[in-house]
């Protein structure tokens, strides 16, 4: 488990698919699937699945805002009774190489976003942890962020994975209160390899 220097936090974001053009008689690709609430980390409490929705959601992932384009963006959010939360952001580019990009970027977002939060809220405090990569498809990597805020005594963790196939990338984000000792970080990484075996 490889620490990572600039990390990133609270809960994430991207969901998949745009419709290329099609001339008349060609069939329309078909759209990326998503996790089913029964493919997410096993949790006291059943998990609810919100519908799949196109663009991007109103609250944004911290660690991803201004990363993800709108035009080609699905996203599925997920809640238990334990204040738990998750949420799949599926994009689908234009082309492989632009995904790759995409996918880059998205990474470095995450690796980078715990400075960012702290160099807004001094009183912040955590750590941030890059947990390898998911042999899967074109690959798929975890991260976890643990924060704590002393003066208020709250403490959060979340878990992140970037994932492509083709042209198609998926982050998965969990979170809840606690820290990582507590979050169910085994679960999460077959639940990124399930999102990511289902996009073709």
């Amino acid at each position: 488990m490889n620490r990572i220097r600039s990390a990133a936090v609270t809960t994430v974001v991207m969901a998949m698919a745009a419709v290329p053009l099609t001339t008349a008689g060609a069939a329309a690709a078909p759209l990326p699937a998503f996790l089913s609430a029964a493919q997410l980390p096993a949790s006291s409490t059943p998990w609810q699945a919100d519908p799949v929705r196109n663009g991007l959601p109103e609250v944004s992932s911290m660690c991803t805002a201004g990363v993800t384009p709108k035009s080609s963006t699905r996203y599925r959010d997920f809640r238990t009774e334990l204040d738990t939360t998750a949420r799949q952001t599926t994009t689908v580019a234009s082309t492989t190489a632009k995904a790759k990009a995409l996918a880059e970027k998205l990474r470095a977002s995450i690796e980078t976003c715990l400075d960012r939060l702290k160099a807004q809220d001094p009183g912040l405090e955590g750590e941030a942890f890059y947990h390898g990569g998911i042999d899967i498809e074109e690959g798929a990597h975890v991260y976890s962020i643990d924060t704590s805020h002393p003066e208020v005594g709250s403490t959060d963790i979340a878990l992140y994975s970037v994932g492509r196939d083709g042209r198609a990338v998926t982050v998965v984000e969990w979170s809840q209160l606690g820290d990582l000792d507590g979050a169910p970080l085994a679960g999460f990484k077959k639940t990124t390899a399930a999102a990511v075996a289902k996009l073709y």
